[in-house]
């Protein structure tokens, strides 16, 4: 089979390991002929290609990012793009196309199932917020820095009698903040799915000063509070309409310099959560994921995702995982509530 392979969105560390599962195993058992398509769905919409063959996936195991380069782009936002899509695809003979991309990316890829191309999906976002696969991956190595970043913060708060709030990524989906809250011991953590009160963040962080200590408060980025609005965004927007976010943890450093009396500081994470080597457990994961991707081409499926469901591998419906967020439950917010202040 000749099969076209992606990476839309976002990049993030575990992309070159699909990538590389993929090719290995398409080559080694099937005789496939692999295409990689770069920057994403531009792409496809230009049928911008490079071959990928076995010396061509050497090495890349523990590199961060994407070989195949990746963008935002999307093709229904375009003008004719969705038929220049299948006009490439047809015009390449390709017989079967691996999407690896999130929310968006895979919103795409559904939308070409459903013109009658044969896809097979890989969930990849390091917000954990693709439903019907336990985990992404991407996740485990962006909690990884943060919490390595919220441990290093821990002293240099205590040694200046400061408020260190550190923002993270997480637009819609607080994870990231909640994993990496409580593996690094933060005394508040705030998250897009629960509104969060000022005054009681502000009586968490005195606490923790009378206890002879310094708080760290780990914020997403999508995170707001109950009365009025410390959110800030850019105002641009990406081709799939979502607007940019950032300044949430300066806003709520300044109120917290403000109303404890404190010196408050915000660390922004940002891209640094993206970058550098996969964890071993996203390396494995993401291999997994493509071997997956590669034995469900070949079964003839289409319009499907392979997905983690405990530590299985399995095939789930595209329109599943896309059709909504999977956002931090109440109960798994409550477990961190203990810990604050």
């Amino acid at each position: 089979m000749r099969i076209g392979i992606l990476t839309g969105g976002g990049d993030c560390p575990g992309l070159n390991a699909v990538i590389r599962a993929v090719v290995r195993k398409g080559i080694g058992e099937h005789g496939d002929e692999v295409v990689g398509f770069r920057d994403g769905w531009r792409g496809v919409l230009e049928g911008d290609t490079v071959p990928l063959d076995l010396s061509a996936v050497r090495g890349i195991l523990p590199r961060g990012g994407t070989v195949l380069g990746t963008s935002r782009t999307n093709p229904y936002a375009v003008e004719g793009g969705a038929d220049r899509v299948l006009a490439t695809l047809d015009r390449l003979g390709i017989d079967a196309l691996i999407p690896i991309g999130g929310e968006d990316t895979l919103g795409v890829a559904t939308r070409l199932a459903q013109a009658g191309v044969a896809v097979v999906g890989v969930p990849k976002t390091i917000d954990n917020d693709l439903d019907a696969t336990d985990y992404t991956f991407g996740f485990d190595t962006a909690v990884g820095v943060a919490m390595e970043a919220i441990d290093r913060l821990h002293t240099t708060g205590d040694s200046h009698h400061r408020t260190l709030v550190v923002e993270v990524m997480g637009r819609h989906a607080g994870w990231i903040a909640l994993h990496a809250g409580m593996a690094g011991g933060a005394n508040v953590i705030l998250i897009p799915e629960v509104p969060f009160d000022i005054d009681g963040v502000v009586a968490h962080c005195r606490h923790r000063f009378e206890s002879g200590y310094s708080p760290i408060v780990v914020v997403s980025e999508g995170a707001a509070p109950k009365d009025g609005d410390l959110q800030l965004a850019a105002g641009e927007k990406d081709a799939f309409g979502h607007v940019r976010l950032g300044g949430i943890g300066a806003a709520l450093a300044a109120v917290l310099e403000e109303r404890t009396g404190r010196e408050s500081r915000a660390v922004v994470l940002g891209h640094v959560q993206r970058g550098g080597t996969p964890s071993p457990f996203d390396r494995v994961l993401a291999t997994r994921f493509g071997l997956a991707a590669i034995d469900a081409v070949h079964d003839g499926e289409s319009g499907v995702m392979v997905a983690l469901r405990g530590t299985d591998i399995v095939r789930v419906p595209l329109s599943a995982a896309t059709e909504k967020l999977k956002l931090v439950p109440p109960e798994r917010y409550a477990e961190a509530e203990v810990f604050f202040g």
